[in-house]
C-alpha cells in the first residue's frame, strides 16, 4: 500500500491546516493510499535569525488535536529535545527525528520509548550503511522508518542517490520513505533562506515509485511562494493530486 505523509512545512493556523489535511486525504483516499499529516510546531533549524520558526507547541497541538477530531487523519510532527517528545507523545502518531538529530542518543530513545511510529530523517552527512549504527539505537520502538531527504553534494546543493535508496530498500526491514520535496532543497541557497526548485518533485516522486518505494514525504502549500519556510521546494497543493496520481501508476506498474 503506498503511505503519503503530506502537509506544510509549518503549521500556520487551524484554518489553513484544515485545508491542506482535507484536500491531502481526499486525493489519498481516490488513489487508496494511507495519509498521515505532516506540519512542525517549531522550525529551530533556520538560515538565519530572519527565519520564522511557527506558532509554538501549545497552539500546534491543540490544533492537531481538532484535525483529527474533525478529519481522522494521522498525525505526524518533528522533534528537537527529549521533553518535546513528552509533549507530543499522546497527541501525534509519527514522532520525527530531524535529520541534523538523527544520531542523537537520548532523543532516539526517547522517542523510541513512546507508543509512537518514530521516523529518522537521514542525515545529509550520512553514507545509506551508516544508517545501521542509528537502527541500533532504536530498541524497543513500536516502529521505526528511514527517511531519505538528499545527500549534500557541494556547497547549498543535495542529490537524492537512488543507488543509495536501493542499498537502503535491500538491506533494512525498516520501512523507507523518500523525501521528494527536501531532496530538491539548496540549503541556505537564497542567503538568509533556504532555496529550491519544486519543479523536480514529480519526477523523483515517479523514479521512487519505480525502484519500489511506497512511502512518500511531500511538503504542500497553497501559496509556497510566499509560505514562512521551504517554499521554493514545496510542492503547490493544486499540484498534490497529479503527483500522488503519477505515483500510483508508477508503483503499480513497477508490480505488475
Amino acid at each position: 500500500m503506498i503511505r503519503i505523509i503530506a502537509g506544510p512545512c509549518q503549521h500556520e493556523s487551524l484554518e489553513h491546516s484544515l485545508e491542506i489535511a482535507q484536500h491531502c486525504a481526499d486525493v489519498c483516499c481516490k488513489y487508496g493510499a494511507e495519509y498521515i499529516f505532516k506540519a512542525s510546531f517549531d522550525k529551530a533549524n533556520r538560515s538565519s535569525m530572519q527565519g520564522k520558526r511557527g506558532v509554538g507547541m501549545d497552539r500546534t497541538m491543540m490544533d492537531f488535536i481538532e484535525i483529527k477530531k474533525q478529519l481522522g487523519v494521522k498525525l505526524l510532527t518533528d522533534v528537537h529535545t527529549e521533553g518535546h517528545v513528552s509533549s507530543v507523545r499522546s497527541v501525534v502518531d509519527v514522532i520525527q527525528i530531524p535529520a541534523f538529530l538523527c544520531r542523537q542518543t537520548d532523543l532516539l530513545q526517547a522517542a523510541c520509548a513512546t507508543d509512537c511510529i518514530v521516523n529518522i530523517k537521514k542525515g545529509q552527512f550520512l553514507a545509506p550503511w551508516d544508517m545501521n549504527g542509528i537502527l541500533s539505537k532504536t530498541e524497543g520502538a513500536k516502529e521505526v522508518w528511514i527517511t531519505e531527504r538528499g545527500t549534500s553534494f557541494g556547497y547549498n546543493t543535495l542529490v537524492v542517490d537512488f543507488t543509495g535508496l536501493d542499498y537502503m530498500l535491500n538491506n533494512y526491514s525498516a520501512p523507507v520513505v523518500l523525501d521528494a520535496t527536501h531532496g530538491v532543497q539548496k540549503p541556505g541557497g537564497l542567503g538568509g533562506s533556504s532555496g529550491g526548485n519544486r519543479d523536480y518533485v514529480p519526477g523523483l516522486c515517479r523514479a521512487g515509485s519505480a525502484l519500489g518505494i511506497t512511502s512518500f514525504f511531500i511538503e504542500v502549500h497553497p501559496d509556497p511562494d510566499n509560505a514562512p519556510s521551504d517554499g521554493p521546494n514545496m510542492l503547490k497543493l493544486e499540484d498534490f493530486d497529479r503527483v500522488v496520481g503519477e505515483i500510483h501508476e508508477y508503483s503499480y506498474t513497477n508490480s505488475s
